[in-house]
């Protein structure tokens, strides 16, 4: 099984894509992570946010790979625990099918998305960058992995 992480906006900060590089190589044989970077949409004065939105799950679709299970990151998801992720990682490995985490801009998804979804995870009610949420499911995703590998890296 492997996983996507597609997400709206490009050129992440190095702090981030350094943090997120970190995470991607100790999963690598848990659940190898690849990041998707889709365009974000022309926003500004003059310019129609919907329209942007509409555009980026437009491109974050696209970049699905076939028959993936689909998980959007959106503060009306469900917020699981470290040990609640780690379950849901267990249950999606025993589909069989590769993973996608979605990531959208600064509205969230286009509804196509969040009806291509087949769950939908909260990080928590904070709100977040979003190059911020790349490095904090990175890391949860890890933390996950390694619960289920009995692995001493979470210690609660």
């Amino acid at each position: 099984m492997k996983a996507k992480l597609i997400a709206v906006g490009e050129r992440a900060p190095r702090w981030v894509a350094e943090g997120f590089g970190e995470y991607q190589k100790r999963l690598s044989h848990w659940l190898p992570l690849e990041l998707v970077e889709v365009e974000p949409g022309l926003r500004g004065k003059g310019r129609d946010a919907a329209r942007a939105m509409q555009d980026e799950g437009a491109r974050v679709l696209a970049a699905l790979p076939k028959n993936a299970l689909v998980v959007t990151l959106d503060g009306r998801g469900k917020p699981w625990s470290s040990e609640q992720l780690a379950q849901r990682l267990e249950h999606w490995r025993a589909q069989g099918r590769d993973l996608a985490f979605l990531i959208g801009g600064p509205e969230g998804h286009a509804p196509e998305v969040i009806a291509r979804g087949d769950e939908s995870w909260s990080l928590g009610p904070l709100t977040l960058p979003h190059m911020l949420v790349r490095l904090v499911a990175a890391e949860q995703l890890y933390r996950a992995a390694a619960l289920l590998a009995n692995h001493p890296y979470h210690r609660a």
